[in-house]
């Protein structure tokens, strides 16, 4: 890629300094990042135990099905197999469910999607494993499967708990309000898969009390083991989850489905079981991204400015609940994007079906709907015969507007700046009709098209999200810092995702306390809580711990100084390892000053309090926001409807830089995330089944369909509430680059691309 500089070096508002060594605002490498590329990173796939036995998952073929009989002798007399186990087996809870539990850890009746987990085995090699979950004999009765959201509202109850999961009806201002200018636009947004680096492997290991310990790659451990172990009608006490190296997540990286089997196959047997899935049990097994569709009506005035918006979101649950509510509060509390709005109506609805479940899946909710009330501005622009960008700006938001849910916006809101930065930014040249640049054209390099049919198009999109749990959610993280012999030991129970969580908490311990040598601790579920790895919370609540923690341990250190010079600890800084008084009368070192005690402090930190939407949408549901503007420069075949994203221009508000290269790497996998679900990212189904669920039918970007990321601007103003005052960076050129792709392609081809993914056809110039 030829936007290395760009990376390594983004561009920040205001005066340029140069970067500190060590410590919040220095590029440190991830500590992980030698063996990951080496390829010595402890993967949950890598690990082993003695007298190891293997698992497998039998799983239901069909979406929706009466079960009428199972029969597992054949499996269980099978040479090797040591275990066979259904829903009759698990002696707790037989439903599992991170908000509603109504997702069974086995099919007893009903299966209610293609692949859910039957029965389980476990066999002395993986082989034997899986030829004996072949030989599990279940008899059908097949159901015709409800695969169509909007049929879900009148059809049989797919589950005991109706199809219905939630229902929102925002009302904002005056019903009767209208503009003099109406749009109105039809979309639909497919089911993106988070397609994990690795799939899902785990080691579950039994314990001498009874109870288990299960070795993944988990994000939320705790929840994780309060789930297993009410399957496993054990005290959580008794039950263990050590997280494994994480190869990345943009969502729950392991599904419970997937653990909770594990766990109950070691209890059986007495054995160490190990479980590593196929790629296609991982397409299957876990959760995707909502398909929504998406009905908006837009009112303005005669000068462009918004009156009105009314909108119908349907989010497709697939069979199960999981995060479904939340994704619902996010898309209905977002609807109207980063706009004022004086007057909204937005009606939203998630329902269970036979499709494939949906769950968290970075930027859920929000993606969505802005990838459709992007399309209606650009409606919008060309019916008022006004700049796409010049209408945006007419109404963009701003710190102190009001969001349609009624909560005023108190954090930095700098959207129309950042508009204005990526508007103004310089286009990309155009490409050469050479040989020698034919890899430039739509297809590659053994593209099929002509240059002459080549259209480029700019578009344009503001996107937003919200950071931390919403809707009343505990968000709180206890962080330990301990100090001894000139090293810091950092404990704390936030998963380093790829987020860079680990990073930072040396980072932070090495501003507060001058010590360059950090550990971060591996993370079990014998430390305190900190919730799961979503939503940019490690940034603020786990790193806000650590922080605390730290600034009492550096207290511990400076008091005994400060009392024997008698001076306050305000009077000392700490900086390169050693601490100074402000007149120079005091200077020693930090390990000097230890003088071989160990120090430890442990802290909370806890946001203030959210609340969830009443009846009406409306309420206090989001900690902080973040913002986020992106220009695309694409080039479409006319003929083929093939597109080549040759340019994504990012200006994002990221409240305060702590990492600058790891910032850059965060927004530009964000945006090559964004441009998947743009263009080739769809797990398709015909009728309930997955169709080619595997790597070569789900169409992931490869370098050579990753654009050129230019961020063109990270504006700083920090945000009062947030530790550090950071904001999220992950998110929100997720949500935004998808609707920015779609505006340039309607740029260049006059079409007016409603779906996404765009299909070729989507993409075909309505003259061509």
């Amino acid at each position: 890629m030829s936007n290395d500089a760009a990376i390594a070096a983004p561009a920040v508002d205001g005066p340029q300094q140069e970067l500190p060594a060590h410590g919040l605002g220095a590029s440190l490498p991830p500590a992980d990042a030698r063996a990951k590329t080496e390829g010595t990173f402890p993967y949950a796939s890598d690990l082993w135990a003695e007298g190891l036995l293997w698992a497998a998952i039998l799983r239901s073929p069909h979406p929706h099905a009466r079960i009428t009989a199972i029969d597992t002798s054949a499996a269980a007399e099978m040479p090797g197999v040591q275990a066979v186990i259904t829903h009759a087996d698990v002696p707790g809870d037989a439903a599992y469910g991170r908000r509603i539990a109504d997702r069974p850890v086995f099919a007893s009746d009903v299966v209610r999607h293609h692949g859910e987990a039957i029965a389980a085995v476990a066999a002395d090699h993986p082989d034997t494993a899986r030829l004996a979950a072949a030989a599990i004999s279940v008899e059908y009765e097949v159901l015709e499967p409800v695969t169509d959201p909007e049929k879900a509202f009148a059809a049989e109850p797919l589950h005991p708990d109706g199809n219905l999961i939630r229902h929102i009806p925002l009302s904002f201002g005056d019903p009767e309000a209208s503009g003099e200018t109406v749009v109105e636009g039809l979309y639909r947004i497919g089911r993106q898969d988070p397609a994990p680096i690795g799939a899902e492997a785990g080691l579950a290991v039994p314990r001498p009390d009874g109870g288990v310990e299960l070795y993944t790659a988990s994000t939320d451990p705790h929840t994780d083991r309060d789930l297993a172990a009410a399957c496993f009608g054990l005290d959580q006490e008794r039950v263990k989850v050590v997280v494994t190296g994480v190869p990345g997540a943009t969502g729950d990286r392991e599904d419970p489905g997937f653990q909770i089997p594990l766990g109950l196959l070691a209890l059986k047997t007495g054995c160490p079981v190990k479980l590593a899935a196929t790629r296609e049990e991982s397409f299957l097994g876990h959760a995707h991204r909502h398909p929504t569709l998406l009905r908006y009506r837009h009112h303005a005035d005669a000068e462009g400015k918004l009156v009105k918006v009314e909108a119908q979101i349907l989010l497709d649950a697939g069979a199960y609940a999981d995060a479904s509510s939340e994704s619902l509060a996010a898309a209905v509390a977002f609807a109207c994007g980063p706009y004022v709005v004086p007057h909204a109506f937005i009606e939203g609805w998630a329902v269970r079906t036979n499709n494939p479940p949906s769950g968290h899946v970075r930027g859920e909710g929000a993606l969505q709907v802005c990838a459709a009330y992007e399309a209606q501005m650009d409606k919008l622009a060309a019916k008022l015969g006004l700049d796409p960008t010049e209408i945006r700006l007419r109404n963009v938001l701003a710190t102190g507007d009001i969001l349609p849910t009624g909560q005023t916006v108190t954090c930095p809101a700098p959207v129309a700046e950042l508009l204005q930065a990526v508007r103004d930014f310089p286009l990309p040249t155009l490409p050469m009709d050479t040989p020698e640049e034919a890899w430039l054209l739509p297809g590659g390099p053994e593209g099929a098209g002509e240059p002459g049919a080549v259209r480029r198009g700019v578009g344009y999109a503001l996107g937003m999200v919200h950071m931390l749990g919403a809707e009343g959610a505990d968000e709180v993280s206890t962080a330990t810092v301990k100090v001894q012999d000139g090293i810091a030991t950092v404990i704390c129970a936030a998963v380093e995702t790829g987020q860079g969580f680990a990073t930072l908490a040396r980072q932070i311990v090495q501003e507060t306390l001058g010590i360059d040598e950090v550990h971060v601790a591996s993370v079990d579920t014998d430390q305190p809580p900190a919730g799961p790895a979503a939503h940019g919370r490690h940034t603020w609540v786990s790193g806000g711990a650590v922080e605390r923690a730290a600034k009492m341990v550096r207290t511990q250190l400076l008091q005994p100084l400060a009392h024997k010079f008698g001076m306050s600890t305000e009077l000392l800084q700490i900086t390169d390892g050693k601490i100074t008084s402000y007149d120079g009368v005091l200077s020693t070192t930090v390990t000097e000053a230890m003088d071989g005690k160990e120090l430890w402090a442990t802290a909370q930190c806890r946001p203030h309090p959210t609340e969830p939407l009443d009846d009406h949408g409306q309420g206090d549901a989001f900690v902080g926001l973040a913002f986020c503007a992106i220009r695309a420069v694409v080039d479409v075949d006319i003929e083929l409807g093939s597109v080549r994203v040759v340019e994504m221009a990012v200006a994002q508000d990221v409240g305060r830089v702590l990492n600058p290269a790891q910032l850059a790497t965060r927004i530009e996998a964000g945006v090559t995330q964004g441009v998947g679900a743009a263009l080739t990212e769809n797990l398709r189904t015909a009728r309930g089944l997955v169709r080619h669920p595997d790597l070569t039918g789900y169409a992931l970007p490869t370098a050579l369909d990753a654009p050129d990321v230019r961020i063109v601007k990270l504006i700083e103003e920090r945000d009062v509430v947030a530790p550090f005052g950071a904001k999220a960076a992950s998110a929100v050129p997720v949500v935004t680059s998808p609707a920015a792709v779609a505006s340039a392609v309607r740029a260049a081809t006059g079409r007016p691309v409603n779906r996404l993914p765009i299909r070729p056809q989507a993409a075909v110039a309505s003259s061509a």
